[in-house]
């Protein structure tokens, strides 16, 4: 068995494995530990009241969950309006941090929440999800309190192509025709990820405050590279919630998602040496749209911005009460970034 092989074996879970929500509870009271659940939020009107009312008794009952918050990122519909209704704290990404500036995207939302809440254990799920259920939560917190040596954990799921009723679970597009090659040709030791660009996983703040955050699509890839970078293989985990239900991107969408993906794959490969070249995204993405009988071309400067790790920020670290936030001041940018 090799390498890859035994993490498999060793650190593929089943949520079913986490079922005892009492027993849960108690190691988390017993570890001293607390749980933050986090949604990041862009007109998600339609869903984020079921989702949040779904998971509420996680906090307000059994209290498995010390928060459950939604960061935002300037949603114009009734997101957060309905969240809040829905009994979920509500911040907007912009006032978070605001002296750093602000871009508009999931990765930002993540970067601001790891500030903003207060869990020692941190959980991201997409607020679009119509199958949410509890399993969501203590399939990914089970292995973080079971397992001292884990730092991440990851889901998986049966993601159906066609919607509810597709029998062949497929879907992620941009997974199976592009990043599982990628990882399969330059990260080999994370080709047994199932899913990993899943949004859904739970991580130790102690991790996560060390990782830097694309502000766009490819947080989730840059977290899987950066975490198996700096701790290893051994550090990462993976769980089985069975099925995931949302809605549908286009391909054009998609195709925007890839771009920023690639970003992230060439910018790590720049750092390790396996590229000679930096990345220059001057010229953006070209797509082409048929308007009233005729090609037309879209371009799309779609540069994937990274936020440093938190513990460079010295607001964070006084936050945080860590030694050395004076030191860290100059590393701050001054001014504010655009949105991106």
């Amino acid at each position: 068995m090799d390498r890859t092989d035994q993490w498999l074996a060793t650190h593929t879970f089943h949520h079913e494995q986490f079922a005892d929500v009492a027993a849960l509870v108690r190691l988390k009271a017993r570890q001293g530990v607390r749980l933050s659940l986090c949604f990041p939020t862009l007109n998600e009107a339609a869903t984020i009241g079921m989702v949040v009312d779904r998971l509420r008794p996680l906090r307000d009952t059994v209290h498995l969950l010390d928060e459950l918050a939604v960061i935002d990122s300037g949603s114009t519909d009734r997101t957060l309006e309905l969240a809040a209704a829905a009994g979920a704290d509500v911040y907007r990404a912009a006032d978070i941090l605001p002296h750093l500036g602000r871009y508009r995207g999931k990765g930002e939302n993540l970067w601001k929440a790891v500030h903003q809440l207060k869990g020692d254990i941190l959980l991201f799920i997409d607020a679009d999800i119509t199958n949410l259920r509890p399993r969501f939560v203590t399939g990914l917190v089970g292995p973080l309190l079971h397992r001292p040596d884990l730092g991440y954990v990851k889901a998986f799921y049966d993601r159906p192509a066609g919607g509810a009723d597709d029998p062949w679970g497929e879907g992620g597009r941009v997974t199976e025709i592009l990043i599982r090659p990628l990882l399969s040709l330059y990260f080999p030791a994370l080709a047994d990820c199932i899913q990993p660009l899943a949004g859904e996983y739970a991580a130790r703040r102690s991790v996560l405050e060390q990782l830097p955050f694309p502000v766009g699509y490819g947080v989730e890839l840059a977290h899987l590279i950066d975490v198996w970078t700096a701790h290893g293989l051994a550090s990462l985990a993976q769980v089985d919630l069975e099925r995931r239900d949302h809605r549908r991107r286009s391909n054009r969408e998609l195709g925007r998602m890839a771009h920023a993906l690639l970003q992230v794959v060439h910018r790590r490969l720049w750092q390790r040496g396996v590229l000679a070249a930096s990345l220059e995204c001057a010229n953006g993405l070209h797509q082409f749209v048929r308007r009233q009988g005729h090609w037309q071309r879209e371009v799309h400067r779609l540069a994937e911005h990274e936020r440093p790790p938190l513990v460079r920020v010295a607001a964070y670290r006084r936050k945080r009460e860590l030694a050395g936030a004076e030191s860290v001041a100059a590393a701050e940018p001054a001014t504010v970034v655009s949105e991106g």
